[in-house]
């Protein structure tokens, strides 16, 4: 990493006019699908700042538009407000640096449990999730027109979006007919309920896996790539299609239940959740799609990544939640899913 390492000192140098500056422990983060991350210290004859560098994933990505500056505005937003997203401190927009745009943020302090559950006593892991539901509860109560959010859009049209979007993804990305995924959207879209009457920030993320903790308390959210305005309750559903997952922090058995997660939410927040099980089928769909776009990158041979391939194994689990929520009895071939057996091989091969 030397020749980006001299690289990254020359631009420091330029953004905090600091002509001793040097950046010491410069290191690649495994973390997440959506993008590259490196952690490093700045020195300067002042101070040092742990920090994390954002790089945009090389195109395809899994995220599409993937819009670094957008991140940045919305981190920039939030300082000052009850969220405890990182400080943004600077963004490379042009790719000339270091081939493609990137972010640098603080590195805040916090562990995260992607999918591990904690080594805690029963009381810390149920303030854990408790304090997960208060730190939603603030993104979803933050003053949008106070803090330049509004930039986002108005959010009315938030759920026809969602629907919308995520149905382009699916068929910009398929290789054939996908039955049970197309009943599935169809279907969401036949009994979209009233929107929340809240309109809000929405994180669009909003998974156990994307909060950091010190002690017992949330320290830090991070990944707000998805994040717009409109509907809370698009939230709630993914958070609590992610809580019935069995990996991370809410799989311990002293985790609360999610109703008792959203008991402490809605008396945080305010806003009452409703028509839960048609959130949850939306989310179903959304994270079967995201799930989909890996196993299409992978089968065309954009990535390696043998997450992909595990993921694709859940699409038709996912999908077949979406039809429970749904009373769908039907019995839908799921179509073309999985990447081609041939490309799988190749890869393993390759291990």
């Amino acid at each position: 990493m030397t020749g980006m390492s001299e690289k990254l000192t020359d631009w420091l140098c330029a953004q905090v006019s600091e002509g001793d500056l040097r950046i010491e422990g410069l290191d690649r983060v495994e973390f997440g699908h959506s993008a590259e991350m490196m952690v490093f210290t700045i020195v300067t004859s002042a101070d040092s700042r742990d920090v994390v560098l954002r790089l945009r994933p090389r195109p395809p990505a899994l995220l599409e538009p993937y819009d670094l500056e957008r991140q940045f505005q919305i981190l920039r937003a939030l300082e000052g407000t009850r969220v405890l997203a990182p400080g943004a401190l600077w963004l490379e927009d042009s790719g000339d640096v270091l081939g493609r745009p990137f972010l640098v943020m603080e590195r805040v302090a916090g562990e995260v449990y992607e999918m591990q559950a904690p080594e805690a006593a029963p009381e810390q892991i149920r303030h854990m999730c408790l304090s997960m539901a208060e730190q939603l509860a603030a993104i979803h109560t933050v003053d949008l027109r106070a803090t330049g959010l509004d930039f986002l859009g108005g959010g009315t049209d938030h759920l026809d979006r969602e629907l919308d979007h995520w149905a382009d993804e699916m068929h910009r990305v398929q290789r054939g007919r996908l039955p049970a995924l197309e009943r599935l959207i169809a279907e969401l879209k036949g009994t979209k309920p009233e929107p929340s009457q809240a309109i809000t920030l929405v994180h669009g993320d909003a998974k156990p896996g994307n909060f950091a903790f010190v002690s017992d308390d949330v320290s830090a959210v991070f990944d707000w790539e998805l994040t717009t305005v409109g509907d809370p309750l698009t939230d709630i559903g993914w958070m609590e299609l992610m809580w019935m997952q069995p990996v991370g922090i809410t799989s311990h058995l002293a985790a609360p239940t999610f109703d008792e997660f959203l008991s402490r939410y809605e008396s945080a927040s305010g806003i009452n959740a409703q028509n839960r099980s048609w959130y949850r089928a939306l989310n179903a769909y959304k994270m079967a799609v995201i799930c989909l776009i890996g196993s299409m990158l992978f089968d065309a041979g954009h990535s390696d990544d043998q997450r992909f391939l595990l993921n694709a194994s859940g699409i038709s689990l996912l999908t077949q939640l979406g039809f429970a929520d749904l009373g769908i009895e039907e019995k839908l071939d799921d179509g073309p899913v999985m990447p081609r057996d041939e490309r799988v091989k190749q890869v393993q091969s390759a291990c």
